[in-house]
């Protein structure tokens, strides 16, 4: 059974860090694309980033292009995402979501994706 476990959120400042955690399980994800999500009430779930595990590719929205950055470490099948600089409106439930089939291209469309987290929330106090 697969799994992703995210990890590392919380309440932070305008300014600060946080970085969270995919765990994976189950199943390696060191050839396929994986990514980030968040969802803010009322507002639809966004792509944030995503990255191709097996080259380390990567893209983002650019709402959070120079701040955030999407990294993995395939011995343990788990990818980051590391938040700078955080804003309130980076405020959301944060996902962490994988493609089934491997080395696919990047989508930023959440029904590309297969697996998907619980989701972590994320707050951002001014």
């Amino acid at each position: 059974q697969v799994q992703l476990v995210e990890s590392g959120g919380g309440l932070a400042q305008a300014g600060g860090s946080l970085r969270l955690s995919c765990a994976a399980s189950g199943r390696s994800f060191g050839r396929n694309v994986m990514a980030w999500f968040r969802q803010a009430p009322g507002k639809d779930r966004e792509s944030v980033a995503a990255i191709m595990c097996w080259s380390g590719a990567s893209t983002y929205a650019d709402s959070v292009k120079g701040r955030f950055t999407i990294s993995r470490d395939n011995v343990k099948n788990t990818v980051y995402l590391q938040m700078n600089s955080l804003k309130p409106e980076d405020t959301a439930v944060y996902y962490c979501a994988a493609a089934s089939a491997p080395f696919g291209t990047i989508s930023r469309r959440p029904q590309d994706y297969t697996y998907w987290g619980q989701g972590t929330q994320v707050t951002v106090s001014s």
